[in-house]
């Protein structure tokens, strides 16, 4: 495990009441990170546990969640035909295009200032890339920093893709044929955006945006806003922070998940009127989404509490609670297969589970496992991250494709 915002040269004890869990005090780096193992405890079990961080020289102490999480072991693996291709460093999501057929990635590295960036496109065939972009630099700035993408969505109708720049608070348009930019909105249009979504039913295209609650809503056409509105958490005291965002296509209906909330919002795609919200209290740290418009299934995968509740879509009944693996980011629900694909990040795993809450497969998914998505005839693409540059398990896709026999 490892920590960051320390003095350098300052060290770090953790205690779980008065047993030290580090045999040796770290010591932070130049760059004020430290990094270590510690020995976990034979009585504790799957959960947060209270920790004390004691630090010296400076002189500090706070206490801290320690999350103990269960190893799921892999399996399914001989259903599968796996092809993985190393990309470039900080890849983020994936998208596909049909018009195109070609599959356009997000790349960002490092915290702001974001110097290093790119809008990939590949062949979905090959995996390899065919035309990539970096962002235009940040006007007004001079610290080389670039309109960095993270979340990406495509639009066949008008040819285009859609990207937030979460770092820039705003999101941007290339053409599909060319990655060249099509609109790049002014700052502070979208407050830490996440997702984005292309509603051709409305001609819309949605983001949802982590900072204040904030969903915003464009003119796939004109290319501009048409609503820009916050939705309010149930749980008194919070605030909702949309985190991953879905589209029933054929309803029109919007899905997003709260970060610290644990509620689901449905919105209507053309009016952004709040349909439902459903609260489900085992998550924490719902960060995915996925819903199954036929079986009316809805996913939500959980980082914080490691799993993956099933609920009807209509009522909000919990109907499966699955422990997927560490650090679950994301969720993807594949309507050929009828499985619901989970990307685990502390795990480094990609998971299949089907209806009744069955694990039908778990796949190695390299490392830092960050996006799914399939393509609507049972493959799936899978983007991961990666623990630097030299990482030779790190910033990959993956075509997942099951046997046919």
């Amino acid at each position: 495990m490892g920590g960051q915002g320390f003095k350098p040269g300052q060290t770090v004890t953790l205690l779980r009441g008065e047993t030290v869990l580090n045999a040796q005090p770290w010591t932070a780096d130049a760059e004020g990170r430290v990094r270590g193992t510690v020995q976990i405890p034979a009585d504790a079990v799957t959960g947060r546990h209270p920790v004390i961080l004691r630090a010296a020289n400076p002189d500090a102490a706070t206490v801290i969640d320690l999350k103990i999480s269960e190893e799921v072991p892999l399996s399914g693996t001989d259903r599968y035909d796996v092809v993985a291709n190393k990309l470039a460093q900080g890849l983020y999501q994936v998208a596909r295009s049909e018009a195109s057929n070609a599959l356009f990635v997000t790349a960002a590295v490092g915290r702001p200032p974001v110097t290093q960036s790119e809008l990939l496109k590949l062949d979905p065939q090959t995996l390899e890339i065919t035309a990539r972009v970096t962002p235009a630099q940040v006007e007004g700035q001079t610290d080389g920093r670039v309109y960095a993408v993270y979340g990406v969505a495509v639009d066949d109708a008008n040819g285009n893709v859609w990207v937030t720049n979460t770092r820039d608070d705003t999101v941007a348009v290339y053409r599909q044929s060319d990655l060249s930019l099509v609109k790049q909105f002014d700052k502070g249009v979208l407050p830490h955006g996440r997702d984005v979504v292309v509603d051709t039913k409305d001609n819309r295209v949605w983001a949802s945006g982590f900072g204040g609650g904030k969903f915003v809503a464009f003119d796939a056409t004109t290319l501009e806003v048409v609503q820009d509105l916050t939705v309010e958490s149930k749980v008194r005291g919070e605030e909702f922070g949309p985190m991953a965002l879905t589209l029933d296509r054929a309803a029109g209906k919007l899905y997003s998940v709260g970060l610290s909330t644990g509620e689901v919002v449905v919105l209507d795609g053309a009016t952004g009127a709040v349909n439902n919200m459903f609260r489900f209290p085992s998550i924490n740290g719902g960060i995915g989404v996925a819903i199954d418009p036929e079986g009316r299934r809805l996913y939500v995968a959980a980082q914080g509490s490691d799993n993956l509740v099933i609920a009807n879509a209509d009522t909000g009944e919990v109907l499966h609670d699955v422990y997927v693996g560490a650090g679950a980011v994301y969720v993807a629900f594949d309507p050929h297969s009828k499985l619901a694909y989970v990307a685990s990040r502390g795990a480094g795993t990609i998971t299949a589970v089907d209806a009744n809450g069955n694990i039908v497969a778990n796949l190695e998914g390299g490392t830092f496992p960050n996006h799914v998505l399939p393509a609507g005839d049972g493959t799936v693409f899978a983007i991961n991250k990666s623990r630097g540059a030299d990482d030779a398990d790190g910033d990959q896709i993956r075509r997942i494709t099951p046997k046919t026999n």
